[in-house]
């Protein structure tokens, strides 16, 4: 066999055949704040969590896209700030001889699902290393998410069309 391979992937032998490969997965953002240090360590009250996700779905090629998951994670201990984690946990993906639909549907799902376990670890990480009780993020249904913004997406009249897909260097 001759197949040739790009980082570590075996490239298709027809351009034009599908494929969905995993070329980079990188930490793009991370902040750690602990605004009442030292004093909100000695807080005795129930926290209270306010988590927001995030998707950015950036084109940066024909066939390539970049997939940043966010999560900003608040803890607040009575009307105090105990601490901010904000993470974004992003990966180029490549998506090759596949319709408009499924492309959207990959980027949607399947891109999310292969971020969150490292936003998950990282998360988890940065809130031990602060000194507060280990925070497991509990799973998230990223194809239920899709759905809900298709549903929206209908609605408004946009129909199947790739969202927020714009070429690199365009803002």
């Amino acid at each position: 066999m001759s197949d040739e391979t790009t980082n570590g992937a075996i490239a298709p032998a027809d351009a034009n055949t599908p494929a969905f490969t995993v070329e980079k997965i990188y930490v793009k953002d991370v902040s750690f704040e602990v605004p009442g240090a030292p004093a909100i360590y000695s807080e005795n009250v129930q926290p209270e969590l306010q988590l927001n996700l995030n998707q950015r779905v950036q084109r940066l090629n024909e066939n390539a896209f970049e997939v940043v998951l966010g999560v900003t994670l608040t803890c607040k201990a009575g009307d105090k700030v105990a601490y901010v984690a904000e993470v974004q946990q992003a990966g180029v993906f490549g998506l090759v001889g596949l319709e408009p639909q499924a492309v959207d549907g990959l980027l949607g799902t399947q891109c999310p699902n292969i971020l969150f376990p490292y936003i998950r670890q990282l998360l988890s990480d940065l809130i031990q290393a602060g000194g507060f009780p280990p925070f497991f993020l509990q799973p998230i249904n990223f194809d239920g998410l899709y759905a809900e913004t298709l549903r929206q997406r209908a609605a408004q009249g946009e129909g199947g069309e790739l969202a927020n897909t714009e070429p690199a260097g365009n803002a």
